[in-house]
């Protein structure tokens, strides 16, 4: 028997979680079972296009940022990513 892992339902825009624009979610299946474990918005082009502008208002941010910093910050990304692959 699979472990409930938790993990976010929702769109990460701009700094905030929030569900797709129209409402509109895609169930996952867990094919072993059938079961339904989530439902997970499903993106539209508008969606995307707020992801798009959100990440060129970042970029400004990001590219202040000292390259030390910056490298620090993906260094710990990797190792979150690492440290949580079972999952």
């Amino acid at each position: 028997m699979s472990e409930y892992i938790p993990f976010s339902q929702g769109l990460y825009i701009g700094g905030k979680w929030r569900p797709s624009s129209d409402g509109r979610v895609i169930e996952v299946v867990d094919p072993s079972t059938e079961a339904v474990i989530a439902a997970v918005p499903d993106a539209t082009l508008a969606d995307a296009a707020a992801a798009v502008e959100a990440a060129a208002q970042a970029a400004a941010g990001w590219r202040e940022t000292p390259p030390r910093k910056r490298s620090e910050i993906l260094r710990r990304c990797f190792e979150l990513m690492t440290e949580r692959a079972e999952t």
